[in-house]
């Protein structure tokens, strides 16, 4: 018969005595600190603003802040000596990329256009890491119902989507991105009418079923053409 009996004390303290409780602590809050004050230092003011860079500079200083907080053997200082030669390099690097465009690119990335004229690019470009319904999301919060009120949509370096969009009076049919719409999508097209391709939102007069002349796929949903509300 299996033996059930859990040592909870055994799993959540093991040794730990209430000294080096405290001791943790102390440490937690210092290394702490200093975390924030090398943020503050890097002049960011949130976590959007982040490059990619700059997030594998928070996960070295997330590495050297570690071992201090939770080991009594490891010292305070020669972490704060990681923490003092990543913001020189971070420093340097940043001062050599805003002199370079290459560097910059580099480090930063480039923005990417994802929508033109109410279409997607971003496919052409063959970017596979972008997520269709992430960038829906993305869309719904700026009050977007389709594709067609979107004149130009670009994916910023630090994530962040900037949007153009068309006045009411320009606004054209687009691909739905709602999901009760959207879901309504198939490959057979049952009566004749405006249809917006599912993989590149090009839209088409279509009266059956058709394969897209831009992106050669043949999956379609119904267009539509409502004003945004801004």
């Amino acid at each position: 018969m299996i033996n059930l009996s859990i040592d909870f004390k055994e799993v959540f303290l093991k040794d730990l005595d209430w000294s080096l409780v405290v001791e943790i602590a102390i440490r937690t809050v210092i290394m702490f600190v200093f975390v924030l004050i090398f943020l503050r230092s890097s002049g960011k003011k949130g976590v959007r603003q982040l490059s990619i860079f700059e997030v594998a500079i928070i996960i070295a200083l997330g590495s050297a802040a570690g071992d201090p907080m939770l080991n009594s053997e490891s010292a305070i200082l020669p972490s704060l000596l990681v923490f003092l030669v990543i913001l020189v390099i971070y420093r340097i690097i940043t001062f050599l990329a805003s002199k370079n465009q290459r560097i910059e690119n580099l480090l930063e990335g480039k923005p990417i256009y994802i929508i033109e004229d109410g279409m997607f690019t971003l496919q052409e470009e063959g970017d596979a890491n972008f997520a269709q319904d992430e960038f829906f999301a993305e869309m719904r919060v700026q009050s977007i119902e389709h594709l067609g009120q979107v004149r130009t949509a670009v994916l910023e370096s630090n994530g962040q989507v900037s949007f153009l969009f068309y006045s009411p009076e320009e606004t054209k049919p687009g691909m739905p991105i709602y999901p009760k719409p959207f879901s309504a999508k198939s490959k057979t097209i049952a009566t004749s009418g405006l249809y917006a391709c599912t993989h590149c939102a090009k839209v088409a007069d279509l009266f059956k079923s058709s394969q897209c002349e831009r992106c050669h796929k043949n999956e379609w949903v119904c267009a539509i053409n409502t004003p945004r509300n801004a």
